[in-house]
């Protein structure tokens, strides 16, 4: 009101007085944060001490106790978790009371491989003759030469390997006890940095004891550990969590600089490996990218923080680009063309936080630039640089998201996978009944309109408060909170997509749902919403703070410690009498030189146990591997016993395994099957008054070649069987007498 056009004038004048000189002050304040807040911190906190009446040698006692006890809970939850995964494995495999191949033989499917390539590493003259091998291996898959390290990611096998011959545990533990003592050990690490996370944010290790408590209970969910402990993602997601927990302290306000440099050098340290460890880390940290950019486009954390996290992304992108023997996976990533994007659209940023008119316009246009630059960026990369390993993960998501039909057996197959639905209901209810789901929803419904109303106040020109106390009720002005709620809602999103990414939300679930429950300035937000007059609302923050996590922990107690128990000390059997006896037959009876075909999961079982080269690996991530085993899997489907012998001997396989379970499969969705599968991929579905009927002029080859008459006993010879395995040896001399 009453704002003429000399007032308009004067303000745009001001404001670009200001914004000339904003690089000016940004550059001093980045070179005196450290020292400010290292100076500032100690004599705000001797005025607080003084005015309770409080000694500064009493309140470091109390803070030296507190950081004692709290790391000291962190270590021992993560000890008695691993201690707690190595019982449970022993008591379910049996494993101290087995023959090596009994043991082996419980490493299914891709796991079998990673083992297998330890195996080989340890059995090698040296190490460096080890790593050749791999690197150059023509002795796994039948006229292929494979870079198995870049291919499999065996950078952690290559480590196992490395600790254990370098310690001399050789006359000490055996290598398989030794292996998988290392993944339980990260395990371990895993609890303990979520516990941390928890602890960082919330200010009491009571938090990290809930969560650690959530995860247990919710092991189901929360990680595939007792199905595959090789695989990559149980090496990998102990060191993002590492780096989760070192952002979070990383991103806080007012810290000191010594611990602000400890948590850069580990978020460097950590993102580091973790990219190492798992080929598609690059994919998670993408998601991580995305919520730091929405963090820092609405002006909620320190933009050198963020932008040194992004310099963190490119050179880990770098190194890994150079050490997986130049991936060009990784030049064509999302993360690299988001973070060049961001890293060229940096200058415009300069000018957004200063609360005028102008800026908010900027903003909208910064997040437009950006955005666009990051698909532009992608697009060209994708176009000049070569690039394979990656095309079938996107025919995937064409197909998942209904924008493209395929009769691709290979893609049918995935998009059958249970982890690659979209998550039951049991998921949903197991969540519910350990109480985590409910708390969860409260804590992210309070920390959303918290950081809801700080964005619209960021917009409307308000400057964020330097520190925030407990009765100001604005949880979501701390940036490392609204980075962990982005990032929760992005894995959330991923999760109620793909049920296999529940293992990397759930986890995060349970630290954001520890945090909120325990957290003082999440129930003080709370209240101060509600306007508490009849109680003092910091007084009942506090004690709510104590007492609802108190009886979570007691109720949770009381109905799921006794299963925990139950698990330990019940013995269960697993025992697999007719592979046993196949890989014992293959060891004693099979030439060396002999080449095996059969299912790719079988494959890698036979690759660790008997060391005999294979047509195919249970591996997902190269399209001519994938070719084999779709190729292979025809020993399935309704064809000829000509173009079966054709195939396999275009791979050069001495022996066929038809394994009874996939031949007679009754699969609980019809049309999932393995022969089902196939009968479409080959065009042998027919569809009559709205039932598909598999036509032929063959029968199915897996039941046919049992009968063993002509001309399937011209090209095959049954030498083994069992009641799960048939074992037909190739004839190089094909004899056509009936």
């Amino acid at each position: 009101v009453g704002f003429s056009e000399c007032d308009f004038r004067y303000c745009v004048a001001i404001t670009l007085k200001k914004m000339s000189s904003g690089a000016a002050d940004v550059r001093q304040r980045k070179k005196q944060s450290c020292t400010e807040s290292d100076k500032m911190a100690p004599e705000q906190k001797n005025k607080e001490n003084s005015k309770l009446g409080r000694s500064p040698k009493y309140v470091l006692v109390q803070r030296f106790a507190k950081l004692f006890f709290g790391c000291l809970a962190a270590v021992t939850s993560g000890m008695m978790y691993a201690v707690y995964l190595s019982t449970y494995h022993e008591r379910k495999f049996w494993f101290s009371s087995r023959q090596e191949l009994e043991r082996e033989i419980t490493f299914q499917g891709d796991s079998a491989i990673y083992y297998s390539f330890y195996k080989e590493l340890l059995k090698a003259p040296s190490f460096e003759r080890g790593v050749y091998e791999l690197t150059h291996n023509n002795k796994t898959v039948s006229l292929k030469t494979i870079n198995a390290v870049q291919q499999m990611t065996l950078y952690p096998e290559l480590i196992a390997s490395v600790l254990y011959q370098a310690s001399g545990s050789e006359e000490v533990i055996e290598p398989v006890y030794f292996y998988i003592g290392i993944v339980f050990g990260l395990q371990g690490i895993y609890v303990t940095a979520l516990f941390v996370t928890s602890w960082v944010m919330s200010g009491t290790w009571l938090a990290g004891m809930l969560t650690v408590a959530w995860f247990i209970i919710n092991r189901t969910d929360t990680t595939r550990i007792d199905y595959s402990i090789p695989s990559r993602e149980n090496w990998a997601l102990p060191y993002f969590a590492c780096q989760v927990a070192a952002l979070t302290g990383y991103l806080k306000k007012n810290l000191n600089c010594s611990a602000e440099k400890f948590c850069y050098l580990l978020v460097n340290a950590s993102t580091y490996t973790f990219m190492m460890m798992w080929e598609y880390s690059h994919y998670l940290l993408f998601v991580q990218a995305v919520s730091l950019f929405l963090l820092d486009s609405f002006a909620l954390a320190q933009t050198e923080k963020v932008h040194e996290v992004y310099k963190i992304y490119l050179f880990s992108l770098f190194l890994g680009y150079l050490l997986q023997f130049e991936n060009s996976a990784l030049l064509v990533s999302p993360l690299l063309s988001l973070v060049a994007a961001l890293m060229l659209s940096k200058c415009l940023q300069m000018n957004m936080k200063k609360g005028t008119f102008i800026s908010r316009l900027l903003k909208i246009m910064y997040i437009y630039l950006v955005l666009t630059v990051a698909v532009t960026l992608n697009f060209l990369l994708k176009m000049f640089v070569p690039h394979k390993e990656n095309e079938h993960l996107l025919k995937f998501i064409e197909v998942k998201l209904g924008l493209n039909t395929t009769k691709n057996f290979t893609m049918n197959w995935l998009l059958c996978q249970e982890s690659l639905q979209a998550p039951s209901q049991d998921f949903f209810l197991r969540l519910t009944q350990s109480s985590l789901l409910p708390f969860y929803i409260l804590v992210l419904v309070i920390c959303l309109f918290s950081v809801t109303q700080v964005v619209f106040r960021r917009i409307c020109g308000e400057p964020l408060k330097e520190t925030v106390k407990l009765e100001d009720g604005r949880i979501g002005e701390r940036p490392e909170i609204v980075y962990h709620v982005i990032h929760t809602i992005l894995l959330g999103c991923l999760a109620m997509c793909l049920e296999g990414m529940k293992y990397l939300w759930t986890p995060y679930v349970c630290m954001l749902a520890a945090f909120g429950v325990c957290s003082p300035e999440l129930w003080m937000t709370l209240f101060k919403w509600l306007r508490l007059k009849a109680v003092h609302p910091i007084l009942l923050a506090l004690i709510l703070s104590m007492a609802v996590p108190t009886i979570i922990g007691f109720s949770l107690w009381k109905e799921f410690f006794p299963r925990i128990m139950t698990e330990l000390t019940e013995l269960q059997e697993f025992y697999d009498p007719d592979t046993v006896e196949l890989m014992t037959w293959i060891k004693r009876q099979a030439p060396v030189a002999a080449v095996f075909a059969g299912s790719p999961q079988l494959m890698g079982v036979i690759k660790l146990c008997t060391g005999w080269m294979v047509s195919s690996l249970p591996l997902y991530n190269d399209d001519d591997l994938l070719k084999r085993n779709e190729n292979i899997y025809q020993i399935y489907s309704k064809r000829s016993a000509e173009d079966i012998y054709k195939i396999l001997t275009s791979y050069k396989a001495n022996f066929l395994i038809i394994e009874d379970s996939i031949c007679n499969e009754v699969g609980p969705v019809r049309g999932c099957r393995v022969k089902d599968l196939l009968d479409i991929a080959n065009g042998h579905v027919v569809c009559e008054e709205g039932d598909n009927y598999a036509y032929s002029k063959y029968g199915r080859f897996c039941h046919e070649i049992k009968m063993n008459y002509s001309p399937y006993v011209n090209y095959f010879t049954r030498v083994y069987w069992n009641r799960s395995y048939f074992v037909y040896r190739i004839n190089t001399v094909i004899s056509f007498q009936s």
